[in-house]
């Protein structure tokens, strides 16, 4: 067994070479972009990546340093503008890994959309555990990890603003694997010290996050037999209140018209989740209320199916999150009965958070009961792209329960 462990700590040596050039020739040439490795000095070491997904699997990480590249209209990131791929490592912990750096990179995907409030992002397997924003950075995390306290453990904590000592005493509690800010104020570094396998990355231009909203990058997918797919990153062009498209549908020459207008908190839970999504696997539902995740059901093969999953994960997390809280101990250890019975009853009285809730797809729905597991346990609103063959079947759904619907017309799928 002990052998097993070692692979957990052992650094593979890459053979991935110093600089790599990526070049596309069209009819106006030859435009190249060059990369660069990327190292760290850690006792001594220099070294790159720890892994890739998995123990042996050798992998290195670069950043881009020369060239620009434009397609047709659109232009690509430019060199310099570095955030996971510069991370500077104030506190090494475990050699950083792969799955380290793609996850909090996703996690700043998330992030940048929400500069004008605190804000944290938990990652696991690089979708989001939790992710809120609140009127402090302390408050923002605790309600970020509540929100699935069990699938935080070990995760990837990126947040907004420089890394305070409420919030860090708050991030002690809990066992986490990399922690990114912009800055760190006084004495938090030497807190963070104490929790010796922690990685504390500091991503400076975390600061100007907002500047990276809409800037698209080359998004690379290779295949078995060596091949490659290309394409330009999603952009979420749903940003603001007035980028809401109205829910409407034609089914045999009559039209179909969600009959209530959103809420301005529903209104903006929608954009909070429209954008949270953008950094979730697919298929997935997810449910938000006052710009915290309730719970996020991700990766699924059939919509319905990710949206009661998504419902019974609210169920669970907040039946959890309600032990913790009251009693210090998990609800899967809660032995006092009158405290489980206590329990059961505020999570099924507010269906485990979904009451009052939004509702958000990263599709549209190809039938309504798919809605309909939502609507059932009291989402008010709900936002999905539309352009289903039966959206006039989703909006009478919707109209049943008085519930608001916009539709963004731009689907997000992330796979």
């Amino acid at each position: 067994m002990s052998d097993i462990k070692k692979i957990y700590s052992t650094i593979v040596n890459d053979h991935f070479t110093p600089r790599v050039e990526l070049s596309f020739i069209d009819e106006r040439g030859r435009q190249t972009l060059t990369y660069e490795k990327v190292t760290w000095t850690i006792s001594g070491e220099i070294n790159g990546l720890r892994y890739g997904e998995n123990p042996g699997q050798e992998a290195a990480l670069y950043k881009l340093v020369n060239g620009n590249l434009t397609l047709g209209e659109v232009t690509s990131i430019l060199p310099g503008n570095y955030l996971a791929s510069d991370i500077e490592l104030l506190q090494s912990g475990k050699h950083p890994g792969k799955t380290n750096i793609t996850d909090i990179d996703n996690a700043l995907n998330i992030l940048r959309y929400f500069s004008n409030m605190p804000t944290a992002v938990i990652v696991k397997h690089n979708n989001p555990c939790g992710v809120a924003k609140s009127s402090t950075l302390a408050l923002a995390y605790q309600k970020a990890l509540m929100a699935d306290r069990i699938a935080a453990f070990g995760g990837a904590i990126a947040v907004n603003r420089a890394m305070d000592m409420e919030t860090a005493k708050l991030i002690c509690e809990s066992y986490s694997e990399v922690v990114a800010a912009p800055s760190f104020e006084e004495g938090v570094l030497e807190l963070f010290a104490t929790k010796k396998n922690l990685r504390v990355m500091q991503i400076k231009n975390i600061d100007r996050l907002n500047q990276f909203v809409g800037k698209p990058f080359i998004d690379i997918k290779s295949l078995i037999d060596g091949g490659m797919i290309f394409q330009w990153s999603y952009i979420p062009k749903t940003l603001t209140k007035a980028d809401l498209l109205p829910a409407t549908a034609i089914y045999k020459d009559k039209e179909y018209k969600v009959n209530r207008e959103p809420t301005e908190s529903e209104i903006d839970d929608m954009l909070f989740g429209w954008l949270v999504e953008s950094g979730i696997t697919s298929n997935s539902v997810i449910y938000v209320k006052d710009g915290v995740t309730v719970a996020i059901g991700t990766g699924e093969q059939d919509r319905v199916g990710v949206a009661q999953i998504a419902k019974d994960k609210a169920i669970r997390k907040y039946q959890d999150r309600l032990s913790w809280e009251r009693y210090k101990t998990p609800f899967s250890l809660l032995s006092d009965l009158n405290a489980i019975e206590e329990i059961n009853a505020i999570t099924s009285k507010c269906s485990g958070g979904i009451k009052g809730s939004v509702m958000v797809s990263d599709a549209f729905f190809p039938f309504r009961d798919g809605i309909d597991i939502g609507l059932k346990d009291g989402v008010t609103a709900v936002i999905q792209p539309g352009g289903s063959l039966r959206d006039f079947e989703v909006i009478e759904a919707a109209n049943e329960y008085n519930a608001a619907m916009k539709f963004t017309g731009q689907r997000s799928f992330k796979h």
